[in-house]
């Protein structure tokens, strides 16, 4: 992967079908290597790595986009609750160093025992096989971890 390749960048403009909600700086659309039914990515517009790299009006933006990705999700499911979270650099688990925030809906009995949340999220989290089998293409665009 070249420094200048972006997914999140590239396809910026494309006529996507997946987008349901947009502002300013950010989009909602449904994810393409969902971990439940209902999982949705706020993707910034602008091309920032990191969370901590956004300002005060970033910020605001950001939380309305998650607001809207759970109001969309509740429009056509009924989630028992939610993992909101993003991976913040490689060693997070981070495969395109470009900031998006995934809303995950979660359902009673979607796995035995969801104690401890984000820190024992839904298994099937790497989505880099699939990737290479549905989407070869985008293989460039991902981070290798090792």
């Amino acid at each position: 992967m070249s420094l200048d390749e972006c997914f999140f960048c590239d396809v910026q403009g494309m006529d996507d079908k997946s987008i349901v909600a947009e502002n300013e700086h950010f989009y909602v659309h449904d994810s393409d290597f969902s971990v439940s039914i209902g999982h949705c990515e706020v993707v910034s517009k602008d091309h920032i790595n990191s969370f901590f790299n956004l300002n005060s009006e970033q910020l605001v933006s950001l939380y309305e986009m998650i607001n809207k990705a759970k109001e969309f999700i509740e429009e056509k499911l009924d989630p028992d609750g939610y993992n909101v979270g993003l991976n913040e650099g490689k060693a997070a688990g981070q495969s395109i160093p470009h900031l998006h925030v995934h809303v995950i809906p979660r359902y009673n009995g979607d796995i035995d025992n969801p104690r401890g949340g984000v820190r024992n999220i839904l298994p099937g989290g790497d989505y880099t096989g699939d990737v290479a089998r549905d989407m070869p293409d985008r293989t460039r665009y991902i981070t290798p971890q090792n």
